[in-house]
């Protein structure tokens, strides 16, 4: 009687891998996205290669291109895991449909969303919200998160509030700043992302002001030594709002300098009317400016 030959399974984590690697054009960042290592995909996409008995990426000296046997297949594939992810994220909303899950700027995270976290569990206790920090925004296709708040080019449809800057210190260091120029005189705080606020702020101006203070990794630790007394920040309005409101910080001198970017938050995909994470959205949304 006939037989069915085998099926042999389907090498989806080797798939991945080289989906990955086509779409973001190298081993490093397709290992950065699925969080391995280089050598993992490059060993994933080899076995795939041995599997199928044609190479589908050109090693070089300067990285890897797509064979024309790679480039045939990446879109199909780029599309059935756009939609398996898709079907993972709906799989998520039935089995926890109260969770949002958010991905916001380390910042924002800490100096803006986090305060407001309190008083949203009073008003919606029933809804549970999980917060990831990511330095730039998730792909839509491929991401779990219900909701996304970062700092956008102005015009942004999630537009929450503008972003402005100027400088911010302790009250009694405020008290030996007269002008602008008085600045460079006292230490100049800085963080590792906005690393060019002094420049911007006082550019425009004709400032020669420059910091010369430390320089931190986390920007919510740069205001929180700006507030003890360590000298003098650039303080991003919607960051610093609250230190300002209760005293810890005030602005010693102007001017205030309006950026062409908004803090905005939006949904990566449609959000169902009434689920908790419009509700979250909304309510959010009630808490700018």
């Amino acid at each position: 009687m006939p037989v069915d030959p085998p099926r042999s399974a389907l090498p989806l984590t080797a798939l991945r891998a080289f989906e990955a690697a086509a779409r973001l054009g190298g081993f490093a960042a397709a290992a950065a996205e699925l969080g391995v290592t280089p050598g993992a995909v490059s060993a994933q996409v080899k076995g795939l290669e041995d599997r199928l008995g044609a190479p589908l990426f050109a090693r070089g000296s300067r990285g890897v291109r797509l064979t024309a046997q790679g480039a045939a297949a990446l879109d199909g594939l780029g599309e059935a895991f756009d939609r398996l992810h898709a079907a993972w994220h709906v799989l998520q909303q039935v089995a926890a449909p109260q969770v949002v899950r958010i991905a916001t700027l380390p910042s924002l995270a800490q100096l803006w969303l986090s305060p407001r976290l309190p008083r949203l569990r009073e008003v919606a206790p029933d809804i549970i919200v999980s917060i990831t920090a990511l330095e730039t925004p998730p792909e839509a296709k491929r991401d779990q998160h219900d909701l996304c708040l970062f700092y956008r080019p102005a015009g942004h449809p999630g537009a929450l509030e503008e972003d402005e800057i100027f400088p911010v210190c302790a009250p009694h260091l405020a008290a030996r700043i007269e002008g602008p120029r008085d600045l460079a005189r006292l230490p100049g705080l800085s963080d590792s992302t906005w690393e060019h606020d002094w420049a911007l702020w006082g550019d425009p101006a004709g400032l020669p002001v420059r910091p010369r203070g430390p320089v931190f990794s986390l920007y919510a630790l740069a205001v929180e030594e700006a507030a003890n007394g360590a000298g003098v920040l650039i303080g991003h309005k919607a960051l610093v709002e609250r230190h300002l409101d209760a005293g810890r910080l005030v602005m010693p001198c102007g001017p205030r300098l309006r950026l062409p970017q908004v803090l905005a938050l939006w949904a990566p995909r449609p959000l169902a009317p009434g689920s908790a994470a419009r509700r979250v959205l909304r309510w959010l949304q009630g808490q700018a400016g």
